[in-house]
């Protein structure tokens, strides 16, 4: 679905991914490894189309015909004001109906917001503050936000930062969930490496360049991920 050959990002003279080349297939789960300043949100923002770079990033139907496909992303620990009152019902109201949140929203858009809601097992929170939910509980509206429309390729950019142990596990069987009912091609970074083999079909080690490829166990085993 996603093809990257020889991508390169450069902030001025400093080149900070340095010719990229991989797959991502019809509904396979790939992740991006690797240290702080690796180079993997840089690659993110080039494939969405937010920084310039060198080199081809493309998108295919499963037969291989290019085209363009939907995308769907969930940002890096976006912070809320604890004291906001923007509520959960409010974010979709502005983000998908392009509706000003203190205009009471329609029973039509609220059974909107609900069945966005129950992609991820989260209608109990359309009316909670955003800014008094727990780590989880956020992504959960994010990933929610991200599947509407529903996309071809879902792009998360480190879900599980600030999510704990338990609703770590959550938010993966979650994913896993979503990407076998609705066909999706999820691609990933993450710091957290106990669950590559349990979830993932394909890892990319980076650091500027790709160190390593391959299956779980195959990066993990590599003497470039030690």
């Amino acid at each position: 679905m996603l093809r990257a050959e020889n991508v390169t990002v450069r902030y001025g003279a400093q080149t900070v991914v340095n010719g990229l080349s991989f797959e991502l297939r019809a509904g396979q789960w790939l992740m991006l490894v690797g240290p702080n300043g690796a180079g993997k949100s840089t690659l993110i923002r080039a494939i969405l189309g937010q920084r310039d770079y060198e080199g081809k990033i493309t998108f295919h139907e499963a037969s291989g015909k290019q085209t363009k496909l939907r995308i769907g992303y969930v940002p890096q620990s976006p912070a809320f004001d604890r004291g906001d009152p923007v509520s959960v019902m409010d974010l979709f109201t502005c983000c998908i109906f392009r509706r000003p949140a203190f205009l009471r929203p329609t029973k039509a858009m609220r059974e909107k917001v609900l069945a966005c809601l129950e992609n991820v097992h989260g209608e109990a929170l359309i009316d909670k503050r955003i800014g008094a939910l727990s780590g989880g509980e956020l992504q959960r509206v994010l990933l929610a936000l991200a599947l509407e429309p529903m996309p071809n390729i879902l792009i998360l950019d480190e879900p599980l930062s600030g999510v704990d142990v338990e609703g770590m596990s959550l938010l993966m069987d979650m994913l896993d969930e979503i990407r076998k009912k609705f066909d999706l091609s999820i691609l990933m970074t993450t710091h957290d490496f106990s669950m590559l083999e349990r979830y993932c079909d394909q890892v990319v080690l980076l650091q500027g360049k790709i160190l390593r490829r391959g299956t779980p166990l195959d990066v993990l085993n590599s003497e470039e991920f030690a």
